[in-house]
């Protein structure tokens, strides 16, 4: 019963996406971004197979992600300032070209920020999770927690009610996990701590991702991706 009242929920969630994006234009501003992609892709293929990273500007910023996980093929195909459903609109050139046996995304930040509602970003979620199984049936999908911040705090609220219906649903669902980095970005008063952030109280620095490495290593282990200890 409670597998068929998610079903009804995202349907009336992604028609609702549906209705809210239908007059917007394509991302296009996006355009050189995703042409760099595929030049780039052009130029020096990845490897097939691999764990596609994916999302908004905590993705493109991580530079050390194949250090961070030796061993294991990553792909990086984080664009700042983008938001779920561009990820979900250029996944036909950024996520099926690799036929990825896993993806990792970072992203509902920058629309929560833009002024999406909580159900807006789950459902946005959901769409994205459907394109991206019509290029690459059935992959699995790793959603990791909108992240609390300096500079968006009194968004929290909403980011962590977009996070439980997040993990609530993939709960529902065959291959969507969601792991929460929030709890270990939070101090004992449950505010950001500044030690994890750039001056700019959104980006982090090597501290911050030194959290999400910990918390992901287990996961890609789960997946069959194991990472070698460093040299």
């Amino acid at each position: 019963m409670k597998r068929l009242s998610w079903l009804a929920f995202g349907l009336i969630s992604l028609l609702a996406a549906a209705s809210t994006h239908a007059d917007s234009a394509p991302p296009s501003h996006w355009q050189p971004d995703i042409a760099a992609f595929v030049a780039a892709d052009h130029e020096h293929p990845p490897a097939q197979h691999g764990v596609l990273f994916i999302g908004s500007s905590s993705i493109q910023f991580w530079k050390s992600l194949a250090q961070d996980f030796p061993g294991v093929p990553v792909i990086n195909r984080g664009f700042g300032g983008s938001a779920l459903p561009d990820s979900t609109y250029y996944a036909d050139r950024i996520v099926w070209p690799y036929q990825p046996r896993l993806i990792v995304m970072y992203a509902g930040d920058n629309d929560i920020n833009d002024g999406a509602t909580p159900e807006q970003v789950l459902a946005s979620f959901q769409q994205f999770v459907a394109r991206a199984r019509e290029g690459v049936p059935g992959v699995p999908i790793v959603y990791i927690s909108i992240k609390p911040s300096l500079a968006r705090l009194s968004l929290w609220p909403r980011m962590k009610t977009a996070n439980d219906e997040i993990r609530d649903w993939a709960a529902t669902q065959k291959n969507v996990r969601f792991v929460d980095i929030a709890p270990e970005m939070l101090d004992a008063q449950g505010k950001p701590r500044p030690e994890l952030f750039r001056p700019d109280g959104l980006h982090m620095l090597p501290a911050g991702y030194a959290l999400w490495i910990a918390t992901l290593k287990p996961v890609l282990a789960a997946y069959g991706f194991v990472v070698k200890p460093h040299a």
